[in-house]
C-alpha cells in the first residue's frame, strides 16, 4: 500500500510517498520550514502544500510533536500553544481533502524502527528514545506499542528532563558531547530503573552522533543507534495510517 507520510516537526515539515510493504520511499522527501509562530491553520497550509507536491488524493498519516487521543493533540511543547486541544486529523483532512490519521511523532518513529530497523524482530520490551529539539520515546512490548508516553518529560533533579539530556540542550548550553553525556546517562539510568527495557533505541539528530558518546553510557541495556534516521518519523507515520485502516 502506498500512504503519505508527514512527519511535522519544531523547525521542518517532511513528507513523502511510503511504500508501507517495504518501508522505502517511492518519490524523494520533500520540506519545508515549519511555519512560525506554528499555528494549526498555517501547519495545515503547508501539510496542504505537501499533498499538492505529489499531487496526492489518497490516505495521509501525521506524525505530530505531541500527545494524540483520536485525532487530537493534547499537548503543546515544541509547538503553538493554539495545538492544545485541536483536533489535528480534523483540520488536516479539511484542508486536504484527504482521510488523515495523526499520531504521535516519536510513537511514529518507533513504529518504522520496530518494522524495518534496529527494531525489527526484537521481542520484549523495546524503548525508543528520539533525542533532539526534545526527548521522544516510544515504548513497544512484543511489538505493540503503548502509545503517548511522553517520557522525555520525566522530572530529574527537579527539572523537564528534555530541558537537561536533549540535543537543543546540549547546545544552548554550549556543552561537548562528552559533557553532555553524564546528563544523557542519567536520564537512561532513569529510564532503565523504570521500565528495564531489553533494547533502547536511539533515534533524532543524535542518532548520527553515536561514536562520540556510546561507549560511554553505563546503562546495562544494550543500546543501540536507529536505523531508519531521517526517514523514521515519514514511515512511521505511514504505517499508523495504514493501521488505523485496517482497525475501521
Amino acid at each position: 500500500m502506498e500512504i503519505l507520510g508527514v512527519d511535522i516537526g519544531g523547525s521542518g515539515i517532511k513528507g513523502a510517498v511510503v511504500d508501507t510493504k517495504t518501508g522505502e520511499l517511492v518519490r524523494p522527501r520533500f520540506r519545508i520550514p515549519t511555519p512560525n509562530p506554528s499555528k494549526p491553520k498555517a501547519v495545515a497550509r503547508v501539510v496542504k502544500q505537501l499533498t499538492k507536491h505529489f499531487d496526492w488524493s489518497g490516505t495521509i498519516g501525521v506524525g505530530f510533536p505531541a500527545p494524540v487521543q483520536r485525532g487530537v493533540t493534547l499537548t503543546a511543547a515544541n509547538v503553538d500553544d493554539r495545538w492544545i486541544g485541536a483536533n489535528a486529523a480534523k483540520l488536516f483532512s479539511e484542508v486536504t481533502g484527504c482521510p488523515v490519521f495523526v499520531i504521535n511523532d516519536a510513537d511514529a518513529a518507533g513504529l518504522a524502527e520496530m518494522r524495518f530497523g534496529a527494531g525489527r524482530g526484537r521481542m520484549g520490551v523495546v524503548l525508543i528514545v528520539t533525542v533532539g529539539t526534545g526527548l521522544g520515546t516510544a515504548l513497544f512490548i512484543d511489538g505493540h506499542l503503548l502509545p503517548n508516553t511522553e517520557l522525555g518529560h520525566i522530572e530529574i533533579r527537579g527539572k523537564d528532563a528534555e530541558t537537561r539530556a536533549s540535543d537543543a540542550a546540549r547546545k544552548a548550553l554550549d556543552l561537548s558531547w562528552a559533557d553532555w553525556t553524564p546528563l544523557f546517562n542519567e536520564y537512561l539510568l532513569t529510564l532503565e530503573r523504570l521500565f528495564w527495557p531489553d533494547l533502547i533505541i536511539l533515534g533524532g539528530g543524535a542518532s548520527k552522533k553515536t561514536e562520540k558518546f556510546l561507549h560511554h553510557l553505563t546503562v546495562t541495556t544494550e543500546v543501540v543507534p536507529a536505523q531508519m534516521l531521517n526517514q523514521a518519523g515519514i514511515v512511521g507515520a505511514a504505517l499508523a495510517a495504514e493501521l488505523a485502516l485496517q482497525r475501521s
